[in-house]
């Protein structure tokens, strides 16, 4: 019962406010080996879909099948909803079709769409047959839209009302209507065309008096949404203007539907996700649950791309065999150029790509912001060459080897903040992803330079 529900954590515990608990776990899987339903039922009974797909997640597939079939009925469309892609699949091929087919039925067309559009073809089919004509209809057409589309994230679940209506109509048309959505937000106003003309918040037409127009209770901001706009478009929009709800309208203008905050949202934060995968050279569809097989094959591409860079780095220093010879010092500090440059790069790359994912970054502040990093660059460059000039000349008794040292590592900071603006800006204008390609660049750029910066300097200046 109640204690396998998230439980309030101290303030030092924060982090842990709404992670399932290893105990919990140990007491489902517990049950699930003793074929104890009753008590399985009681323990995930007062979860969430949420934590109860975060537990399927986190047992392995024989436990996982085996708790399946216990729950049995008592399985939740919402559960399926929540899950990670990467499990949707093996889940819904174990679910008893029964068991699925009811599953499935009392969930928004959007939440179905999202369930099936990437399962295959076989599977598609016993969800769209356990659903009525009218909502099968509804998902097959939101299906012909693009993928990643504003028509795909849509629910078709739409509440809306004519431009001449009043208040007390719209009221009794809400308390009469039997196909209302769970949750909605606005009371979509239309003209005679089904053309979107305006959004009303219940909270408005809640506290208006009967005769009140509709008309005069819309909200100020209004929006509505292609349905073929891209769906990060879409999640930008939302974020951007501060909207609930947007209607979704065909190349007619005409409604076809309605996208809500947590589905925005949720297209919002699986960018960012992508991003940050992304950035670190993983394909942004890498999941915990992934084989060790699949997670291989993505990885490895970018892996190879680091090596090809490595290798252009070592030719560099290769040039530079005999000063490396001569001079032992300069082996021990070259890293340390690279190091710092390489970081910096980072940082100046984090902040680019995220800028252009906001869309913050633009022709119209691109230079301003380009002279930021190389000012950025200088200054952090000159700080730390004093503090590496100084410990060059401790450690190995050279002015010369500090200075040379300080140099390059001004050079270094300064092409690195450069780099990480201009490169993720070139491949966006180029078609190509910043978030997964400009990693490596920055990488090979900023040791490239700073080898070549700090040894070439050392052989004009120390020998």
């Amino acid at each position: 019962m109640a204690e396998m529900a998230r439980k309030a954590k101290p303030e030092t515990d924060r982090d842990d406010s709404y992670v399932l608990d290893r105990k919990d776990v140990a007491q489902v899987l517990y049950a699930v080996d003793r074929e104890d339903r009753e008590r399985l039922l009681e323990l995930i009974e007062p979860l969430h879909a949420a934590d109860i797909a975060d537990l399927l997640e986190q047992v392995n597939a024989y436990d996982r099948m085996r708790l399946i079939r216990l729950y049995g009925q008592e399985f939740d469309g919402d559960i399926l909803s929540e899950l990670d892609d990467a499990l949707r699949e093996d889940v819904i091929a174990a679910l008893n079709p029964q068991v699925l087919a009811e599953a499935v039925r009392d969930l928004d067309s959007d939440d179905v769409v999202d369930l099936i559009e990437d399962l295959d073809e076989p599977q598609q089919e016993v969800i769209l047959d356990a659903l009525e004509d009218s909502d099968r209809a509804a998902v097959e057409q939101s299906l012909t839209y693009p993928e990643f589309s504003a028509g795909r994230l849509m629910q078709r679940e739409v509440v809306m009302a004519p431009e001449h209506w009043n208040v007390g109509q719209a009221i009794d048309y809400l308390r009469t209507s039997e196909h209302l959505p769970e949750q909605f937000y606005h009371v979509v106003l239309v003209d005679p065309k089904l053309r979107p003309v305006g959004n009303i918040t219940l909270g408005k037409l809640m506290s208006s008096g009967r005769e009140t127009p509709l008309t005069s209770l819309v909200e100020e901001t209004f929006h509505s949404i292609p349905v073929v706009q891209d769906e990060g478009d879409v999640a930008y929009a939302f974020n951007q203007y501060h909207l609930i709800s947007a209607p979704v309208v065909d190349e007619n203008e005409r409604l076809v539907g309605v996208i809500t905050i947590d589905d925005a949202m949720a297209v919002l934060d699986e960018e960012n996700e992508e991003d940050i995968l992304r950035l670190a050279g993983v394909d942004g569809e890498s999941r915990l649950s992934d084989r060790v097989i699949d997670t291989t094959k993505r990885r490895f591409p970018w892996l190879a791309v680091n090596l090809v860079t490595a290798v252009l780095a070592s030719l560099v220093i290769a040039q530079f065999e005999v000063a490396i010879s001569e001079i032992v010092a300069l082996a021990v500090l070259m890293p340390i150029v690279a190091s710092m440059g390489g970081n910096a790069g980072t940082q100046s790359l984090t902040v680019a790509v995220r800028a252009l994912a906001t869309k913050d970054l633009t022709g119209a502040n691109l230079w301003r912001v380009i002279w930021r990093e190389i000012m950025v660059g200088l200054v952090n460059g000159v700080s730390f060459a004093v503090i590496m000039g100084i410990v060059g000349v401790i450690w190995f008794g050279s002015p010369a080897l500090g200075g040379v040292i300080a140099v390059a590592m001004v050079i270094n900071l300064v092409v690195a903040g450069l780099a990480g603006i201009v490169i993720p800006v070139a491949l966006e204008k180029a078609g190509v992803d910043p978030a997964l390609a400009s990693g490596a660049f920055v990488t090979t750029v900023t040791d490239v330079v700073g080898f070549f910066a700090f040894l070439g300097l050392a052989v004009i200046v120390l020998l």
